[in-house]
This record gives C-alpha cells, structure tokens and sequence, in this order.
C-alpha cells in the first residue's frame, strides 16, 4: 500500500514538473502575437487595429511591402461588431483611409482605399460572449488590403475553364 501511495505521489510530481511541456505555454502566444503585432505595424502602419484583438495565425496572409502590400488579417476581438465598427470608424478618421462603401447588417462591410490601396473590414459575430448576463459577445475582424498592381491579368482563372467544341472553331476567311 506504501508502495502505491509513493508511485502515485512521485506520478503526480512528475506530471506537475512538467506540465510546462504538455500545455501549450501562454507566453509563447503572447509572443506571437508581439511578433505579429510588429510586422503588421511594420507593412501596414497606417492601419489601425483594435488593442484588444488577437491575431489568428493560420489565416493570417502578409504580401509585400510599403505601399505595395497585399493580403489578409484576421483578429479576434473580445468586443461586439457595434463596437469595432465605431472603433474603425474614428480611428480611420486620421489616417489618410477614405470610406467609400459600407454595409452595416449581421455582418458589417467597410471598404476604404488609400493611395490607390483597398482595404476591405468584414466583421461579424464570433459567438460565445466575454461576461456574464448578456456582456458584450466577441467578433470576427477580416482586413483584406490589396494594392492596385496586384491583379496583372483581369481573368488569371480562365485556364481553369474546360475548354468546350465552341472555343476551338476557327472562322477563316476566303
């Protein structure tokens, strides 16, 4: 019986001492998203972020650089859709972004352009809420920016087309 007691006290230790190592470690995602923070401010400075999104790394796509940047952010905040869209919409203000579209429903669509630059701001509803008794529920943020020598080829997809009897007639002429 003193045996069992031992095992499962040095068994309880061990897993105590390292379960550093079987848990992902919280600082590692707070730098991430410190790292990720950095680049962003880096290629996309004149963009402003909510303080209190986090970024999603997997969908996470950052291309070029300067004013030739292209790609998509995603972040989750902690905050409705209301708010981020009153977020954006003053912290935009002193930026140099000109809104010339937006769709405010379920989900909210801004679209702004800068410097011939588009940035597209999808929010929506993330499900799940931060607080008790009707709190605030958490959003989903995209911010896709593409500059305008982006896209080369109008329809970069029609190869992808099957290729049908009636686009391989010649006419010729007598």
């Amino acid at each position: 019986m003193k045996n069992i007691i031992t095992l499962i006290t040095l068994a309880l230790l061990t897993i105590s001492l390292s379960g550093c190592s079987l848990f992902p470690d919280a600082d590692q995602s707070s730098a991430y998203q410190e790292d990720s923070r950095k680049i962003i401010s880096y290629l996309l400075a004149d963009m402003p972020l909510p303080e209190d999104a986090e970024i999603q790394k997997a969908p996470t796509v950052i291309l070029g650089t300067g004013s030739g940047i292209a790609g998509r952010i995603v972040l989750t905040s902690p905050v409705s859709p209301a708010s981020n869209l009153i977020f954006f919409s003053d912290a935009t203000l002193g930026t140099g972004w000109s809104l010339i579209s937006s769709t405010v429903a379920e989900q909210i669509v801004l679209i702004y352009t800068k410097d011939g630059r588009y940035a597209t701001i999808e929010i929506v509803k993330a499900g799940g809420s931060t607080g008790w008794f009707g709190a605030e529920s958490n959003s989903q943020i995209n911010i896709s920016v593409v500059h305008p020598s982006a896209i080369q080829q109008q329809n970069p997809y029609m190869s992808l087309k099957p290729a049908s009897a009636a686009d391989s007639l010649v006419v010729q002429g007598d």
